[in-house]
């Protein structure tokens, strides 16, 4: 078993068991994994690769080299005053860098007002964007007509580093005042950006979700701090859609939604050194909505703080979608005050009317909750609300201990799940 405890992901659970009791909790001694695990291999399990590739390849590109040729945005008519649209100089001083050799985009301590704008690739090599003072977005909502969905945003740019130091500003307030009249979905995006590293920012008031990650592979996340108002609406902090490969380390987000959301077509996310408030904690999905088919795989949460949020760790999916959320794994959490510290809800329903009672359901399996301490601000500390046809399955709670707020004890609520314990955990299903 020392070959099983030393793998990050084959500590997961399949088992596909019949569905014939609402609850399924087995209370095991030692290790529960030894009923599926013989001979170095899973017995019955679904196989599933879920390893996450070095990011070694590319952590060069964080540091300078005196060959790298050096763009600074003044130099391409950038004002920094704050009043002055800056974006064309950007642009100017973008296309210069792209075309280069390896190449420093310098964006300088001043603050520099942008409309929105693309930044896109294939460039001819390496580029870092060494941000030292502060980009801020236009508050003037006319400017966005001709792209509803981003702000700024880096296109099919492979070995890019952003980096610096600096501040990137949403400049968000309008928006959220008319958040009822528009479903825009503005936020700082990399798209098709492979072996990408973002790091050492400050990213703040977003119009809507501050960062997001769109069909990209290799990325590493670092040392952000990300910012806004705890009821500013629909503002995540790192939104992940179909991208693999993924490591977010070292970061402080508080927003008034989730601190990071990961959704369809993400595989292999490792999150460590988190902490999370005010906001909604850390959401995989939604996922199945309109009848769609989503995954999302190899997910690991590796030591995040949690305070005032109303979520901890989360899984929620639609009725009515397939698909699967599977291989996941949170452990070594703290939790401070959290509404709901533990949930699993597949039957999640965002809208004005009740949804529909459907057959199918989006499978969640193999889940692991480990070492995860602290306290709740409602009695049900642990809700595992999952669907009568495709029950929660593996769903494993290894030394947990979840206390009233106010020093009282809590409750569990634990439905259609196949569960196991292992260790001490508070609190039980009933």
């Amino acid at each position: 078993m020392m070959a099983l405890q030393k793998h990050h992901f084959s500590l997961f659970l399949i088992f596909m068991m019949s569905s014939s009791v609402i609850c399924h909790i087995t209370v095991v001694g030692e290790d529960p994994l030894s009923l599926f695990y013989e001979g170095g291999t899973f017995k019955g399990f679904i196989k599933q690769s879920t390893r996450v590739l070095s990011l070694k390849s590319f952590e060069k590109l964080s540091d300078l080299s005196s060959s790298d040729k050096m763009v600074n945005v003044n130099d391409y008519g950038a004002k920094g005053d704050g009043k002055t649209d800056d974006s064309q100089a950007f642009m100017k001083a973008w296309q210069v860098a792209c075309s280069s050799g390896n190449a420093v985009l310098v964006v300088p301590q001043k603050n520099y007002l942008l409309k929105p704008i693309t930044f896109s690739g294939p460039c001819k090599s390496n580029i870092i964007v060494q941000i030292t003072g502060t980009i801020e977005a236009s508050d003037n909502m006319s400017d966005y007509s001709k792209d509803r969905a981003h702000w700024l945003k880096f296109d099919s740019v492979d070995k890019l580093s952003v980096k610096g130091g600096g501040t990137i500003d949403g400049n968000g307030d309008i928006w959220w005042k008319n958040s009822c009249k528009n479903n825009e979905k503005l936020a700082l995006t990399f798209y098709q950006c492979n072996n990408l590293i973002v790091e050492d920012l400050t990213i703040k008031n977003g119009q809507q979700m501050h960062l997001s990650f769109q069909e990209s592979e290799n990325v590493e996340i670092s040392g952000l701090i990300v910012r806004a108002p705890g009821d500013s609406p629909n503002t995540d902090g790192i939104h992940i859609t179909n991208t693999q490969n993924i490591k977010i380390s070292r970061s402080i987000i508080g927003t008034g939604d989730d601190c990071i959301s990961i959704v369809s077509g993400s595989k292999n996310v490792i999150a460590t050194d988190i902490t999370c408030g005010p906001g909604h904690g850390i959401s995989i999905g939604s996922l199945g909505s309109g009848e769609s088919k989503e995954f999302v795989s190899g997910i690991i949460v590796n030591g995040a703080k949690f305070s005032g949020t109303t979520n901890g760790v989360r899984i929620k999916t639609w009725q009515g979608g397939s698909g699967s959320a599977s291989n996941i794994k949170f452990q070594n959490i703290q939790m401070h005050n959290v509404t709901n510290p533990i949930i699993i809800d597949q039957n999640y329903c965002d809208q004005k009317t009740p949804c529909k009672q459907q057959k199918s359901a989006v499978k969640v399996r193999n889940v692991m909750y480990q070492n995860i301490k602290g306290t709740s601000a409602s009695d049900e500390a642990v809700q595992f609300n999952c669907s009568e046809n495709f029950p929660c399955q593996g769903i494993v709670l290894q030394n947990i201990d979840l206390q009233h707020e106010d020093g009282g004890g809590t409750k569990a609520s634990c439905n259609n799940v196949k569960l196991f314990y292992r260790g001490d955990v508070n609190p039980h299903c009933p």
